[in-house]
């Protein structure tokens, strides 16, 4: 699964460098990191539900999900911090099927073009996520399969993270 999870990291890195969305140099950003392990036990009941029927959705949320995390730190992560399960806070204003939406529009603010080239992105990595996947041969309903799927949800969210960060002027360089 180590190994898995290091060729997750590498092709989506690599994958959104070449769309200049991130940086070489992955950001640090311990408060919106913290929040990961609650926001997967939040998430995981309904991404496991949605994943039979419609994958690249209950993987690329996660995505949106880390965006909206790190958009949050940067405006008001005084009150955001403190939201008991700010996966739920996000569901709920227009519910699972639309929380990307939401997350576009009145979390990241987008419309026109970036709407839709993020959109494109999103699913072109919960696609390359969910290949990856399938390429392990896990079967389903067993904790490999778990386990894997929770590491794909990492990895999107970590990404959506970065590319968000950097979206907001937060460029990550080597300090000399």
């Amino acid at each position: 699964m180590e190994n898995f999870e290091e060729q997750l990291r590498k092709d989506l890195h690599q994958f959104l460098l070449s769309m200049k969305e991130v940086d070489e140099r992955m950001p640090e950003c311990p408060d919106v990191e913290e929040k990961w392990e609650e926001i997967a036990k939040a998430y995981v009941p309904d991404g496991i539900r949605e994943f039979q029927d419609y994958p690249s959705a209950s993987l690329g949320w996660m995505m949106y999900i880390g965006m909206a995390v790190a958009k949050m730190w940067d405006t008001e992560w005084e009150i955001y911090s403190k939201i008991e399960d700010l996966y739920a806070y996000m569901r709920d204003k227009r519910g699972y099927d639309s929380m990307d939406e939401y997350i576009r529009e009145e979390v990241l603010l987008l419309q026109g073009i970036d709407y839709t080239v993020l959109e494109k992105v999103v699913g072109e990595c919960a696609s390359r996520v969910y290949n990856a996947l399938m390429h392990q041969r896990l079967e389903p309903g067993t904790k490999e399969a778990f386990n894997g799927y929770v590491a794909c949800l990492h990895h999107l969210y970590l990404m959506g993270v970065a590319m968000q960060l950097k979206r907001m002027g937060y460029h990550m360089t080597k300090m000399n």
